[in-house]
């Protein structure tokens, strides 16, 4: 096997390792997200509702288009767990604001999804040299 064989199979297998764990994450989020009464991106937006926000910045927090995040969005408002208030700075702009019932649910979410996670298994150090090198691997 020469050089360029090794390297492509290192990764080949290095590909398959993160879109193994990724969809590892995706279904725990999933599953997590079905006991609460949400689905999967609903789950996704409550835990990147760190703040209030606009759709602009739930979409590329969520990594999907402003669009999808106004479905997600309207769906959490219909259940109470999100309001929409006026832009402090822009007139033009709304933000998403948890409510007290989305604030409890969130924690009860951010519970589940962190209990038994497919990244239990490493240290808050190795997560956090995890996450490096995938930003490395992104920005490359």
């Amino acid at each position: 096997m020469n050089e360029a064989e090794r390297l492509a199979e290192a990764e080949r297998n290095l590909c398959g390792l993160v879109s193994g764990t990724a969809r590892q994450i995706e279904d725990h989020v999933r599953e997590r997200a079905i006991k609460l009464g949400l689905t999967a991106p609903q789950a996704t937006a409550l835990r990147e509702l760190t703040g209030p926000m606009t759709l602009r910045e739930l979409s590329d927090r969520m990594s999907c288009e402003p669009s999808n995040a106004t479905f997600i969005a309207d769906k959490l408002e219909q259940r109470g767990l999100i309001e929409r208030h006026a832009h402090p700075q822009d007139r033009r702009a709304k933000q998403l604001v948890l409510t007290p019932e989305g604030q409890a649910l969130r924690e009860q979410l951010l519970n589940l999804l962190t209990s038994d996670s497919p990244l239990a298994n490493l240290s808050p150090q190795e997560q956090e040299t995890l996450r490096d090198l995938l930003l490395r691997a992104r920005t490359s």
